[in-house]
């Protein structure tokens, strides 16, 4: 169950971030910035090694006791982040893999919205019900 999604921008200030147990908001946000670091330490690896520049996907950044945390990263360099619950064995790489998809797919259409203006706070209504979506749907 994904209890976290945030996107973040380039200069690492953040875009967007929901939880689903509002409770331990505070939590997430600290999980979710302190991610950014081995995302960065993962993208100048990344850059070192002659690997393919398509692959967005990084993967399990950490994992703690009761979460685990992914990245993505797009060739703009915004950051996405997801904390899921560990307790969810059920949920295999690739369904995190489609589920990073989906989130950049709905990330690009905020982007071409003649309304917003890049490196603001994302509001869209659809964007928000496509992570709630996402969040309830892994239940």
């Amino acid at each position: 169950m994904a209890v976290c999604i945030a996107v973040i921008a380039k200069e690492n200030y953040p875009l967007y971030i929901r939880s689903a147990p509002t409770e331990n908001e505070l939590k997430f946000h600290y999980m979710v910035h302190t991610s950014l670091d081995v995302v960065d330490e993962k993208i100048s690896a990344m850059g070192k090694a002659l690997v393919d520049q398509r692959e967005l996907y990084l993967g399990l950044l950490y994992p703690t006791e009761d979460y685990k945390v992914y990245g993505y990263v797009t060739n703009s360099k915004v950051k996405f982040v997801m904390v899921v619950d560990s307790s969810n064995t059920a949920l295999r790489d690739n369904e995190i893999r489609s589920m990073f998809r989906k989130l950049h797919n709905s990330y690009t259409d905020v982007m071409c919205n003649p309304f917003y203006n890049p490196g603001d706070r994302i509001q869209s209504r659809a964007f928000d019900n496509m992570v709630m979506s996402m969040m309830v749907q892994v239940c």
